[in-house]
């Protein structure tokens, strides 16, 4: 070895800045790599001393990239994303079927419009979904991925963002043109669950308290529907009712979105061994249509 070659951190240490990196927070790297908080430390300020580079910052309250770690990290998650899909590619066998768990309003707006790629890029593979009614559901499944609601960060799994949650009024066109100066006196329509409802939104707009919504589904597929029919005005997921916004079934009544740090991710056990198709599929569910 020549005094030119550069030497290469230890891969482990490399995950660890990625997984700390991308979380934001070492104890949250720590769980997620089944390590303790202190060897997260540990091994990115040996990291930082290989490098002779600051990625970190440290502040009272946790800890930030710098602007060396900002410029690295893209890098780092390109190679260990091909080290992945190599890996898989030319060791891991075949997969023949999978399973898909997500709620019915998921798979029928996001997951189904995608099905079409997933064969053409995929045609050996077998697919089956299972749906998911409450969120303790997750529990009691065995699927290969799961599509979950939230930040990113669940215990054990690893993730990738389908998409960020955007919400809005929508209304069917008819609905909308008869009351177009004041659409918030139209009834409303919500969705049962955790998920963020009118009273959230109008908190966050700084408007006055909603009325009391006159419709209620179990999902939001349904109360999408009803929205179609001119049933009432539903506070809808953008990136959901797009083809319903695209198609002209519903209308944007507002151009202010809330928008939500929390959204939908495709996730799978950290545990289990990576596949030939892992990658492939989840490319067909992330990209745009």
């Amino acid at each position: 070895m020549t005094d030119q070659e550069p030497v290469l951190p230890p891969l482990e240490w490399i995950r660890v800045f990625e997984a700390a990196a991308r979380l934001g927070n070492f104890t949250a790297a720590a769980r997620e790599l089944g390590l303790t908080q202190a060897a997260v430390s540990q091994r990115i300020r040996n990291l930082e001393l290989r490098l002779g580079a600051r990625l970190f910052d440290r502040q009272a309250r946790g800890v930030s990239l710098s602007t060396q770690g900002e410029a690295w990290l893209p890098h780092v998650q390109a190679a260990l994303a091909q080290l992945a899909h190599s890996t898989a590619n030319l060791f891991e066998a075949p997969r023949r079927k999978l399973a898909i768990a997500a709620s019915s309003s998921v798979i029928e707006l996001w997951v189904v419009p995608r099905l079409a790629e997933v064969a053409r890029r995929l045609p050996h593979l077998q697919l089956s979904f299972e749906t998911i009614q409450r969120l303790p559901d997750y529990s009691r499944t065995e699927a290969d991925f799961e599509i979950r609601f939230g930040e990113g960060s669940w215990a054990e799994r690893n993730g990738q963002r389908l998409f960020a949650e955007e919400l809005a009024p929508v209304a069917s066109p008819a609905l909308s043109t008869s009351n177009a100066d004041d659409w918030q006196s139209l009834p409303r329509i919500a969705v049962s669950g955790p998920r963020v409802g009118w009273r959230d939104w109008a908190i966050a707009m700084e408007t006055p308290p909603p009325p009391v919504p006159i419709l209620r589904f179990d999902t939001f597929v349904q109360a999408l529907r009803a929205a179609e029919s001119g049933a009432g005005v539903l506070l809808g997921s953008l990136p959901l009712c797009l083809p319903a916004l695209e198609e002209g079934r519903i209308v944007r009544l507002t151009e202010k979105p809330l928008r939500m740090e929390a959204g939908y991710w495709i996730t799978w056990p950290r545990n289990r061994p990576a596949f030939a198709e892992h990658r492939t599929l989840i490319e067909c569910f992330t990209e745009a249509l």
